[in-house]
């Protein structure tokens, strides 16, 4: 994934979501904010990874600060644009439709 310049594939988006998970569990002052975020506890983690709308709350949650996104992109190779992409491809994360 390190270098890829679009996610355009759900299964990339799930990996990238999947990778953004493994940052944020490694981040000691983020992993806490994140399972207070989403209400998860350390425990339910491993069952909710191959839930397509945790994957996205995963996205969410990295998506709400620009640092995050940043020092995740740093960190994992993939260019900061790359979480965007990959919850557009999750569900809920089409263009809102405002009519």
């Amino acid at each position: 994934m390190a270098g890829q310049r679009t996610v355009t594939t759900r299964d990339a988006a799930e990996t990238v979501a999947l990778s953004a998970l493994a940052w944020i569990a490694a981040q000691d002052e983020v992993f806490p904010q994140f399972l207070n975020a989403t209400g998860c506890a350390p425990a339910d983690l491993r069952d909710r990874v191959g839930d397509p709308l945790f994957l996205a709350a995963v996205l969410d949650f990295l998506l709400a600060d620009d640092a995050t996104i940043l020092a995740f992109a740093r960190t994992s190779g993939l260019p900061p644009e790359a979480p965007l992409a990959a919850r557009a491809l999750l569900p809920g994360g089409g263009d809102p439709h405002w009519t």
